[in-house]
């Protein structure tokens, strides 16, 4: 039998040792749906609580990327807008894009979350020290995550993960308080 206190500690631990956030795009950034203008190109909506997350946890010194199977201009102009630290787009094997993108930054498994919302990211969010799934993610992702947020993806749900990992290590208050200006 698990010891339910033993586990939620364990998870607070893995929480606070969290070093590099990692992000699925379409479902987790985004609400998952594909809108396109008349020329063909995608557009995309980004809610601006999870864009002033990802600056906090940037401006706690703590690495954040995006990998996603689609390739887009938005989700291009976003990275950089929020200065993401890796933006793998058109990936076909997630689990080996996060391999390469830990071994280039010299961090483990274990010092990684990831976000998904389907069963492409499954394999990651398996692996990694955290894995995470949004509240409106498939019942697989979700059933192997170790967190899943009470907000779906695209409503804030990034931001909701991040005040908990910046609150298991002490930071929050000190975000809170540094939170005025910049780009969300």
């Amino acid at each position: 039998m698990i010891d339910p206190a033993a586990h939620a500690a364990d998870l607070e631990r893995r929480l606070a040792g969290v070093q590099l956030l990692l992000l699925d795009v379409d479902g987790v950034l985004t609400d998952g749906g594909v809108t396109l203008d008349a020329a063909g190109e995608e557009l995309k909506t980004f809610h601006i609580r999870d864009g002033l997350g990802l600056r906090l946890w940037q401006r706690a010194g703590l690495r954040s990327g995006f990998v996603t199977g689609r390739r887009s201009g938005a989700v291009e102009a976003r990275a950089a807008e929020l200065g993401i630290t890796f933006l793998r787009q058109g990936v076909t094997d997630k689990q080996a894009v996060v391999a390469a993108i830990l071994d280039e930054c010299g961090l483990s498994w274990e010092q990684t979350a990831f976000v998904g919302d389907d069963l492409p990211d499954l394999p990651v969010v398996r692996r990694c020290g955290l894995g995470v799934a949004v509240a409106d993610a498939c019942p697989e992702l979700r059933a192997a995550a170790d967190v899943v947020t009470s907000r779906p993806g695209g409503r804030g749900a990034v931001r909701e993960l991040v005040e908990r990992l910046l609150v298991a290590r002490g930071a929050w208050q000190v975000a809170v308080a540094g939170a005025t200006g910049g780009t969300a």
